[in-house]
């Protein structure tokens, strides 16, 4: 039977992980995604609040 082997014969050298990823700097340069659904959700509730709210002013003063 063969055992298990659970340790790499040869572990990998850092010097070679370096060399194969050049050093990158992340620089974020747009927003993302969600924060242009969340404003577009917010900018429509409230202009449906602010909708709401005429109509009650509305029905109140015809009353």
């Amino acid at each position: 039977m063969v055992p298990d082997q659970t340790v790499p014969a040869t572990p990998p050298s850092s010097e070679a992980l370096a060399e194969a990823v050049p050093d990158r700097k992340y620089v974020e340069n747009k927003p993302p995604r969600g924060l242009y659904v969340r404003v577009f959700i917010y900018v429509i509730a409230t202009h449906v609040l602010l909708a709401m709210m005429s109509l009650v002013v509305i029905a109140a003063n015809n009353q």
